[in-house]
């Protein structure tokens, strides 16, 4: 009639719409009504409600915040619901999702653990990706590593070009000039072995690390262990009568060098042969990171090969220990001494240190003892000889070198 549409219900009554109404109390006792929304059950749906917040006018008690209706207000995501004993469904506490749990909605009953590769981000509300971790030749640690790795190696390199050119002097010509040779070069080899252990671990450097490490260092032990019998030997030469003397030529110190040395390497190819180490990723290892490391295959075979090279280190010790009291022109003994001191205190404290440690920081303690005891070698052994040839050629003469 009053060209308006009119609706019903399925149940036939009449469908009104309503306006929201906001009562505000003003000075006085004067109270305002202002509409500030509206509802229109004919409306389509997401049109039927409509409020405009701006124009709500709250009381100072409320602070302009809706009264809460319920218990405990919603827990954000990264928190979870913790029923409240003794009080309504509706009463809980929020608690942080722990460990590797997370959640990404509201008012979540349980968190949700993240995959193997994941890890919670710092609200917890969402799983990222793991940090890779390896000691990398693009981090401090890796690249100073690296340099003192290549500076032992270039002082070493020095030092092999200091007894090639003064060869004919007696200093380099006492104790076998070839052996120091022999250990010259296997030290080199055994500071450049160490830059294996840098990068990224896959499955061609996995083998070469242990493989590499035992076999060099056992050369070297093996020339100290013989230039220290050569030692012994030289000097009971001396003794009128001795049978030693015919025992005094290159082919036993050779034949020390090379039995010693096959061994380890026999050593090696029943590890690589039976469990050869290979690359593994440790999830669990530190929280947030993914562990890419080598693991040894056989805990057995590279403790067997640290052993073997103990055994060398101690008995070069034992026997150039006694050996130290020899005449003058055999005192290479005490510096043999002192090296292995320094050898086997090296490689004793590392494997306390090695089973403490995890990840790249276990790598970089192996590189570390390899470099130290490297460098002991070196440096007790040479480093005085490098002195008198450069300092002191006053004394490089046999009466200075013969004197007791």
């Amino acid at each position: 009639m009053l060209g308006e549409e009119v609706f019903f219900d399925e149940n036939g009554d009449f469908l009104m719409d309503y306006n929201i109404i906001n009562l505000i109390f003003l000075p006085k006792m004067i109270l305002q009504h202002k509409i500030v929304g509206s509802y229109k059950p004919s409306a389509p749906p997401g049109e039927d409600f409509t409020i405009n917040e701006k124009e709500i006018g709250w009381e100072a008690a409320f602070i302009q915040s809706p009264p809460q209706s319920r218990c405990s207000q919603s827990c954000s995501p990264g928190y979870r619901k913790l029923p409240t004993e003794g009080k309504p469904v509706c009463c809980y506490d929020c608690t942080p999702c722990t460990g590797r749990e997370i959640s990404n909605q509201t008012d979540m009953d349980d968190c949700i653990r993240c995959p193997e590769d994941q890890w919670p981000n710092e609200k917890r509300d969402a799983c990222v990706p793991k940090i890779i971790s390896f000691l990398s030749h693009e981090e401090p640690l890796g690249i100073i590593l690296t340099l003192i790795s290549i500076f032992f190696f270039f002082i070493t390199a020095v030092i092999l070009r200091i007894f090639i050119y003064y060869q004919t002097t007696p200093i380099v010509k006492s104790n076998n000039r070839n052996l120091s040779y022999i250990l010259l070069v296997s030290l080199m080899l055994c500071f450049l072995c160490s830059l294996i252990f840098i990068g990224h671990p896959d499955k061609v450097t996995c083998v070469l690390r242990q493989a590499s490490f035992g076999i060099t260092f056992s050369i070297s032990l093996s020339s100290v262990l013989a230039k220290t019998i050569t030692v012994v030997m030289a000097f009971q030469s001396t003794k009128p009568g001795s049978k030693l003397r015919k025992w005094m030529g290159s082919r036993v110190s050779y034949s020390i060098v090379l039995s010693c040395s096959l061994l380890q390497i026999f050593l090696c190819l029943i590890w690589l042969g039976a469990a050869p180490p290979f690359p593994h990723l440790n999830m669990e290892g530190e929280d947030g990171t993914i562990q890419i490391e080598c693991n040894e295959g056989s805990a057995i075979a590279f403790y067997c090969v640290l052993g073997y090279l103990g055994f060398l280190a101690g008995i070069s010790f034992i026997v150039a220990f006694l050996a130290r009291n020899l005449p003058g022109s055999f005192n290479e003994a005490k510096h043999i001494t002192f090296s292995m001191l320094v050898f086997c205190s090296v490689w004793v404290s590392f494997i306390p240190t090695y089973l403490s440690t995890r990840g790249k920081y276990m790598v970089a303690v192996e590189i570390f003892a390899i470099l130290a005891s490297g460098f002991g070698i070196l440096g007790c052994i040479f480093i005085p000889k490098c002195y008198i040839i450069l300092l002191r050629p006053e004394r490089n003469n046999r009466k200075y070198i013969a004197k007791k």
